[in-house]
C-alpha cells in the first residue's frame, strides 16, 4: 500500500508555523505517511468550508491534530475531529508549540490519544491508526 494519507488539523490562528514545520519534517523522517496540505488558502463561507473539508477528511486514512496551547478557541479543529469520527477516520494528536499533557485538548480528542512530537512515537501512532476505524482489514 502507498503511504497512508494524513489530514492535518491545527489552530490556523496560533499554530500555522508548527504545521509547516511538521509537514516539512515529515518529508525527511522515516515516518510512513504523506501529508496533504489541504489548508484553506482564503476565507470562505462556513458551509462551503465544511463541505470541502469533509470531503478531504474522507479521502484520508487518519486525522492528525496538532495540539497547541490555545486549542479551546479553535472551533474549526473540533469540527474537523467530529467530521473524522463521523466518517470512521481514526484521530490522534501531537503536542506542538509548547503544549503538553497539562494543556487542554480540543473537544473530541482524548488526552490518551495525544503524544509528544517524536517521530518514532508518531510512526507508531500512524501504524496503530492503520489498524483502526475505516482502515481495519477484515
Amino acid at each position: 500500500m502507498a503511504d497512508p494519507r494524513a489530514f492535518i488539523s491545527f489552530d490556523f490562528d496560533h499554530n500555522e508555523t508548527e504545521k509547516n514545520l511538521f509537514a516539512g519534517q515529515s518529508k525527511n523522517s522515516k515516518t510512513p505517511f504523506s501529508i496533504q496540505d489541504w489548508s484553506a488558502k482564503s476565507s470562505m463561507p462556513q458551509s462551503q468550508w465544511e463541505t470541502i473539508i469533509k470531503d478531504k477528511i474522507n479521502k484520508s486514512n487518519m486525522l492528525i491534530v496538532l495540539v497547541g496551547k490555545t486549542m479551546a478557541s479553535a472551533t474549526g479543529v473540533a469540527k474537523e475531529i467530529k467530521m473524522a469520527k463521523d466518517q470512521n477516520v481514526p484521530v490522534f494528536g501531537v503536542y506542538v508549540g509548547g503544549a503538553d499533557s497539562t494543556s487542554n485538548p480540543p473537544d473530541g480528542l482524548a488526552r490518551n490519544r495525544t503524544i509528544k512530537w517524536d517521530w518514532d512515537a508518531i510512526a507508531a501512532a500512524v501504524k496503530q491508526m492503520m489498524g483502526e476505524g475505516r482502515n481495519r482489514q477484515g
